[in-house]
Parts: structure tokens; sequence; C-alpha cells
């Protein structure tokens, strides 16, 4: 399931080099892969002590450094409450993927006209303490835990959070050259290939059985292979639904049928549904996720009418959708309750968005964070990387 959700990496590769500017896609290339063993290198020194190894019912993780020692063979057969029944280093490697999902949500909203640098700089804070930090709020059996909030999979700690320090970034970066015009006029910037904007958000689907079946965390026994064949039917139904309801929105809004809506469509029914993927029926999973596919629609032309700049729409399909997602919940899981859905998305946007502008704010003094209006028209590839992705076509200006 780790691997799965690994090559979430390659989906992301994908789509964001779909949806940019050909003069700008081996850096969007570069930042995919590099964040990547950012993430896992971050994680395995800091990230994954901060969030498993502190106290239950806290908000201050313990900080530390690496894995820990393995599990022994006896402690596992010992069984019993607290036992450990999966190797830590399979926890490990299942939960480092999960970090680089989340900071891949922050590369395309940046995209086009952030230093390669300082995004990589950002990475490092990002995956080692800004995550890690609220990951362990819920999922490291902090506070969230205790007050009752409910993600499955991580419509919050995951989604949410990589759009809420996406935000701050796009907040401080500013919008790129000719997106707004005068008079509130928003310049549609076309993506360089949708077909590989397609097969990105195919790869994300795929990839995401894994993101959503693996939390289920075993499948030895015939109520958890149950379980985890009940989750994928959803996360499939809540993606499905997703195209759906976004194509029909734009068709009606739009008169055309976009494919951009639709393939952010499938992810905002994916983002949705991963809060709670196990207790819904396959038909209210539908539900959701087209719920989330209308909702990424209009959440998209809202940020453009605010010259939130964000070409790959990741704000609006993982942290809009991904409230929703949280919000849901409580209609299919008695266990959950609005009160403690919404406290959980307040304390993972605003614990993510302050100290991610906080960064985003010192490297912006310390060494910039936007290119020069040259680079810029000229490509970031260029400057940035010193190749280009088309070399044999003229690149657009």
């Amino acid at each position: 399931m780790g691997a799965l959700v690994m090559w979430m990496a390659a989906g992301f590769a994908m789509l964001e080099a779909g949806l940019v500017r050909a003069k700008n896609t081996t850096e969007i290339l570069t930042k995919n892969v590099v964040l990547y063993a950012i993430a896992c290198t971050m994680y395995l020194l800091c990230g994954y002590h901060l969030m498993y190894s502190s106290d239950a019912g806290g908000f201050i993780p313990s900080f530390g450094s690496l894995i820990g020692e393995e599990h022994t063979a006896e402690a596992v057969l010992a069984g019993g409450d607290g036992a450990p029944y999966y190797s830590l280093r399979a926890d490990f490697f299942f939960q480092v993927v999960f970090v680089a999902t989340a900071m891949s949500i922050v590369s395309g909203a940046v995209a086009e006209r952030m230093k390669l640098w300082a995004f990589l700089a950002f990475a490092v804070v990002m995956t080692g303490v800004i995550y890690p930090v609220e990951g362990y709020w819920k999922w490291g059996g902090g506070f969230l835990q205790e007050a009752g909030f409910q993600d499955f999979a991580g419509s919050g700690v995951v989604h949410l959070a990589g759009a809420s320090a996406a935000l701050a970034g796009v907040l401080l970066l500013g919008a790129r050259k000719g997106k707004y015009g005068a008079n509130g006029q928003v310049n549609a910037i076309p993506g360089s290939n949708l077909p590989l904007a397609t097969l990105g958000t195919l790869i994300l689907w795929l990839g995401w059985f894994g993101f959503n079946g693996g939390s289920e965390l075993k499948v030895s026994d015939v109520g958890e292979a149950n379980a985890v064949a009940n989750v994928f039917v959803n996360t499939n139904a809540a993606a499905a639904g997703g195209v759906i309801a976004a194509l029909i929105v734009a068709r009606l809004w739009f008169k055309k049928a976009d494919l951009t809506m639709a393939l952010n469509g499938a992810l905002a029914g994916l983002v949705a549904i991963t809060a709670e993927p196990l207790a819904p029926s396959a038909v209210a999973a539908t539900l959701i996720g087209a719920v989330g596919g209308v909702i990424v629609v209009f959440s998209i032309v809202t940020l453009d009418k605010l010259k939130i700049d964000d070409p790959v729409g990741a704000i609006s399909v993982h942290g809009v959708c991904g409230i929703w997602g949280l919000l849901a919940v409580p209609l299919t899981n008695s266990d959950a309750t609005f009160g403690a859905q919404i406290l959980g998305a307040v304390c993972i946007f605003a614990w993510c968005f302050i100290a991610s502008l906080v960064v985003w704010a010192i490297l912006k003094a310390v060494m910039g964070i936007r290119v020069s209006e040259e680079e810029e028209y000229e490509g970031v590839d260029i400057h940035e990387c010193g190749m280009e992705a088309y070399p044999e076509f003229k690149t657009s200006k």
C-alpha cells in the first residue's frame, strides 16, 4: 500500500507538468522528484519521531530523531492490547509517503514563478516539522485524537495541511504575470500537455487505493479484509461521482466539457472521501464525491476572482474539498461530531498556514522566493535548471 502511495509522486509530477507551460516543465519535474527525497530524509531524521513518539493528548510533541528500534518477535507474539501487529519500518514507510504527498500539493500551487531553491528550503521545514506536528495531534495520539476528531486517511492531516501551506506561499508570491488584467479580468493560461495531466490524474486515482485502503493498517482477518475492500469501492465511487458532477457543472456554466475541471473533479472526490472511506455506503460515497466535484469548480472560479493564482487548482482540490470531506464524516459515522471536525479543520489550517507564512516570509527576506520578471517571461527551466523539457520545439513566451 505504501508503494502505491509512493507512485502518487509520479501522478503529481505528470499532472503538474501537464498543467504548466512548456517553458516551466523541467523545473516542476525537478521539484517533484527532489521534494520526495527531502520528505523521506527529513521524516527519517526527525519527522517520524515528532509525530509518533509523544505523549497522548498533548499539543507540543517530544523532540527526537530517527525511527527507533524494530518490534521484537516476542512483543508481536505476546498479543493483547497495545501489542504491535506490523513492522515499525513498514509503518515508517507508509507514513513517509504521506508527508511527501502533502508537500507535493504545494508544488503545483506555486508553479511557474517560484525559485527552485526557496521551494526546496521550505520543503525541509514542512516535511521535518510543520506536517509532523499537526500529524501528531491526530494520528500520533495528540489533543485532536482525544477530542474525537475523525480523519481516517488524511483529508485534513494531509490534504488540508498541504493546501494551507500552499495558500500561504501563493499569497506572498503573487500571481503569474498576465494572469489578471484590469477590471477583474481573468486571463486563462493553458497548460502545455493535457494528455500528461490526464495520465497524472489516473495515476493519482490508482495510488489513492493505497492511500485509503492502506490506512486500515492490516488485512489479516476476514473483518479487516472486508473493510479494505469496502474502502476500495467507496474510494473509487467518490472519484467517479466527482468527475461526473464537475463535468456537468462545467457544461452548464461554461457551455463546454472542460477536461481540467473533470480531472480536478476526480481529485476533489478522492480528497473528500479520504476523511471517512469506510463508513458510507457506495451510493453515499458517490454523493460525497459528487459534492466535492461541484465545490471544486466553484472554488477554482472564486479563487481566480480573488486573484489567488493557483495554476493546478491545488488549494481548491485539497484545501476546500478537504474541509468538505472532514465535515461530511458525521453524516455517515455516528462516532464523529461536527464540533470535533470543525475544531480539527481550524487547528490544522491555522497551524499550517501561520507556520508556513512565517517560513515563506523568512525565505522571502533572506533569499527571495520569486524569480525575476525576465526569468518568468523566458521560463524557469532555462534559468533554474539549464535545460528545456521539449528542446525540439520553440518554447512559448
